[in-house]
């Protein structure tokens, strides 16, 4: 039947595109636009890349806004962005990088040399509540003592260069992340805090409209400054947070990309001619966070019953169907520095019951658990897998309640540390393992990413000297030390690496399912 319904409804896809548009048309044809219309799980929290740490929000500032540097196509090797090349010094200490010229922001402004530096310093000059991403990324703010920048100066009209407290291995890769997206002095200055309701950047699309909890529109950049792109002419980011309907809607020919598809509709895309599967790199984890300042999770003990009570194989096999696997670590295999040797927390629960015998808890007790409203790359359907934790945890004598809000007050709320456990996941935003350890669970990072508010000033130290150390095998032994620590600790209940799915129309041409998540539609097409 969704065969059926495919076949017959496809042709009214919202792409938009005759075959006449697509080849040029005969002279004086008008083409019409090109539309794609990208189906989601959920809405953006904010469209200002800085003050957002989801991926709903990144999806679309991904395509507003330009970085300095880019990560490649569907990689996260460094290539030039708005600095068309840069220099580093011996010591690892200065960074100078030569901009592009006769870039405009979508307002109409210049972008060059002042621009940059007007940006950082305003990122700067926030705090882990308001820009929660680059206090996790530059280790501070202002005159912080952690903060790296030491200072970001104009040295030409097209010329920044930066100044940096201690070396740090991944800068480059930072300074390639959603977040940090260039956007126009004079758009924030005017805005303020609204400035996430109608952004400015340089990007390949121009903000048109955001509908809350509906749609966000993008339109061509008809002056981007990369010759050729984009080839659409809009993009309407449609949130509909079912799976279920979610797919239907592309069978139907409502959407022309859908993303968050769950593993047991692969083989229904794959089947169908119409349409086509898309896997994402896996660059992922899911887990449980246990937040360690309430009680009993401030018990160690408590932590690693969990850990023991949870069937994460079981999981694995229901929800993920093949396209994902256990995770014992708080970073997925493919990040250097992996550690390989950690034997994951074997589902036992008479070992579980044993240990909260230990920890005072012999009749168990009484929590909440927070289950997630929409489906993330890393977990396709939070609600399910808490279901399945509930069962887990009732048979070693822990009542846990599900609970769950609308998304941007769920990480509101477990941000504050007002959850007892709650299920979050994270999609590395550069490839590197400080994104994932030093991010998550350094305690300079309780209040903006490390949801668990654990801290640990053994593993904090290995971390900073990490970022520190430009050797890659020093790195590397480093990060594996910090694993085994995060192990015996267990803050969190690891639980998977998934290959995030999405899907398409057949007339969706050259798009790159890229590992960070945030997908850059600039040379997307319709045919």
């Amino acid at each position: 039947m969704l065969m059926l319904i495919s076949t017959a409804l496809y042709g009214c896809s919202s792409g938009n595109s005759s075959e006449g548009a697509e080849s040029g048309g005969a002279e004086g044809e008008s083409a019409e636009e090109k539309t794609l219309i990208f189906g989601r799980g959920g809405d953006s929290v904010s469209l200002d890349p800085i003050v957002v740490t989801d991926g709903e929000s990144y999806k679309v500032t991904k395509n507003i806004f330009d970085t300095l540097v880019n990560f490649g196509e569907q990689d996260t090797e460094i290539h030039p962005g708005l600095a068309k090349e840069w220099t580093a010094a011996e010591d690892g200490l200065t960074y100078t990088f030569v901009l592009e010229e006769g870039v405009k922001f979508h307002d109409g402004t210049d972008f060059n040399a002042e621009a940059v530096v007007k940006n950082f310093e305003r990122w700067a000059a926030g705090d882990a509540d308001k820009f929660p991403y680059y206090g996790s990324m530059f280790g501070g703010f202002g005159d912080e003592e952690g903060h790296v920048i030491e200072s970001v100066t104009a040295t030409g009209d097209y010329e920044v260069e930066f100044k940096l407290k201690r070396p740090q291995a991944p800068f480059l890769k930072n300074l390639a992340m959603s977040s940090f997206g260039i956007a126009s002095p004079t758009a924030f200055e005017e805005a303020g805090d609204k400035f996430g309701d109608s952004p400015v950047g340089t990007g390949p699309f121009k903000f048109v409209e955001w509908k809350r909890n509906d749609t966000v529109t993008i339109e061509k950049n008809a002056d981007y400054w990369v010759e050729g792109e984009p080839k659409l002419d809009r993009v309407i980011f449609r949130s509909i947070p079912d799976n279920s309907a979610r797919l239907n809607a592309l069978l139907s020919g409502e959407i022309d990309l859908a993303d968050g598809i769950t593993p047991s509709d692969g083989e229904t895309i794959e089947g169908n001619a119409d349409l086509q599967l898309f896997e994402r790199p896996s660059m992922n984890v899911g887990y449980l966070g246990l937040t360690n300042t309430r009680e009993p999770f401030d018990d160690p003990k408590v932590r690693q019953a969990m850990n023991h009570a949870i069937d994460k194989q079981a999981i694995v096999d229901a929800f993920f169907e093949g396209r994902g696997e256990v995770a014992k670590n708080p970073m997925p295999p493919v990040i250097n520095g992996y550690n390989d040797d950690i034997e994951g927390y074997e589902y036992d629960p008479e070992k579980a019951k044993a240990l909260l015998k230990e920890a005072g808890l012999e009749d168990g007790f009484e929590m909440e658990l927070y289950a997630m409203p929409v489906p993330r790359p890393y977990m396709p359907d939070g609600q399910k897998v808490a279901e399945a934790i509930q069962k887990n945890l009732a048979d070693v004598g822990i009542k846990a309640e599900i609970v769950s809000f609308e998304w941007a007050t769920y990480l509101e709320k477990a941000a504050a540390g007002e959850a007892d456990a709650f299920l979050l996941g994270w999609t590395g935003d550069n490839g590197d393992a400080d994104n994932f350890l030093y991010v998550l669970l350094d305690q300079d990072n309780i209040g903006s990413n490390n949801y668990t508010y654990y801290e640990n000033q053994e593993l904090h130290d290995i971390l900073i000297q990490a970022q520190t150390e430009v050797d890659e095998d020093t790195r590397n032994e480093l990060y594996k030390q910090a694993q085994e620590i995060i192990h015996e600790d267990a803050p969190w209940v690891p639980l998977a690496h998934s290959t995030p799915l999405l899907a398409g129309g057949k007339n969706v041409v050259n798009f790159k399912a890229h590992p960070t998540g945030s997908d850059k539609l600039s040379t997307v097409d319709l045919q």
